[in-house]
């Protein structure tokens, strides 16, 4: 996989924020973006997914017997 730059201009206690978060995970800054970054990409195909699957009728509704 290659690596490419990506930058952004965020707000100071923004970044104070997330660097907080970060140091109390053992983390850098940039890893800690990265993996929420990851964690959110991960999340929004993990629902389509499901989505997709009750659409094609692969499971009932919560709380429906099946």
């Amino acid at each position: 996989m290659t690596s490419r730059v990506l930058s952004l201009r965020l707000d100071g206690q923004l970044i104070d924020r997330l660097a907080r978060h970060a140091a109390l995970r053992g983390m850098s800054l940039q890893d800690y973006v990265a993996a929420v970054l990851v964690r959110e990409d991960f999340d929004e195909r993990f629902r389509d997914a499901v989505d997709r699957t009750e659409r094609l009728g692969g499971r009932g509704q919560v709380g429906q017997d099946v």
